[in-house]
């Protein structure tokens, strides 16, 4: 049988590990083509507190989307670079044909100390990864989608920091607010055209940005190598639903429905996906 996405296109960034490989691979499940998108390599700011992905990782991104049997365009580009971003997804229209799905899915997380302590050059960089360049992966975008024709779906990842205040973590929380915004404006802005953007809102996650000494150290303060067995009752102790985190494959399949056609009239929708975290 045909996927929910046969014969659709999309275009992910942040794409080498973590969630973004879950999207690519679970979108590709599903029949979508994909063009992917990632810095693989470091910022200085974050390196201290979780390791970069790295070329490797995007080419076993690649391996997968591959093995599913979907086509996929990939490569390095850093979406702080708005040239950057345009010249690899119009590589990669040119080569796949289309983009119907963005999914402005890069991201970094910076955190540790109250706001008034975040340093100029982490507050920049947070908010020009995380805020400029999903406005960059939109801008590069939505021309495509418009002259098409034919719609298109926007899903930016914001969080939990998007909806509620985060202690430690400011600049963070500042951009996952943005970012809402954003979509908010995308939605006025894009649905005579048929387009439509939401957000999806991840709490805790089992990616290498949660699951790191720094993060666990918000649990533990002064605990040395903290493991995820000590941490885990802690992150339990947040949500309403008795788990720690969630795996990737549950914001992908979030991802999924929003690039679908099941959502075809949602838009400007928030969607959480964080075990009950922002109604504790």
């Amino acid at each position: 049988m045909p996927g929910r996405l046969a014969g659709k296109v999309a275009f992910i960034t942040g794409a080498a590990r973590g969630q973004g490989r879950s999207h690519a691979l679970r979108l590709a499940e599903e029949g979508a083509d994909i063009i992917a998108l990632d810095l693989a390599d470091g910022i200085d700011t974050v390196t201290r507190f979780y390791p970069p992905a790295t070329p490797d990782d995007l080419a076993e991104t690649v391996r997968g989307v591959e093995k599913i049997g979907r086509r996929i365009h990939a490569g390095i580009a850093d979406v702080r670079d708005f040239d950057s971003v345009r010249t690899l997804l119009d590589r990669g229209v040119a080569e796949l044909g289309r983009v119907d799905i963005v999914v402005a899915n890069a991201g970094i997380f910076i955190s540790g100390e109250p706001a008034h302590r975040i340093t100029e050059d982490e507050w920049d960089d947070v908010l020009d990864v995380n805020l400029k360049g999903v406005w960059h992966t939109c801008k590069a975008a939505v021309p495509h989608l418009i002259e098409q024709g034919d719609g298109g779906s926007i899903v930016i990842t914001s969080s939990t920091a998007g909806i509620k205040g985060t202690r430690n973590a400011g600049a963070y929380a500042a951009s996952k607010h943005a970012v809402v915004g954003l979509m908010r404006t995308l939605v006025s802005e894009l649905g005579e055209h048929g387009i439509r953007a939401n957000t999806v809102h991840p709490g805790a996650t089992d990616t290498d940005m949660i699951m790191n000494d720094r993060c666990f150290n918000l649990f533990l303060p002064g605990t040395r190598n903290p493991t995820k067995e000590q941490v885990a009752p802690l992150f339990t102790g947040t949500n309403a639903l008795p788990v720690p985190w969630a795996d990737p494959i549950d914001v992908s399949n979030a991802v999924l429905f929003l690039a679908s056609d099941e959502a075809r009239y949602v838009t400007g929708t928030e969607l959480k996906v964080d075990a009950g975290f922002t109604t504790r």
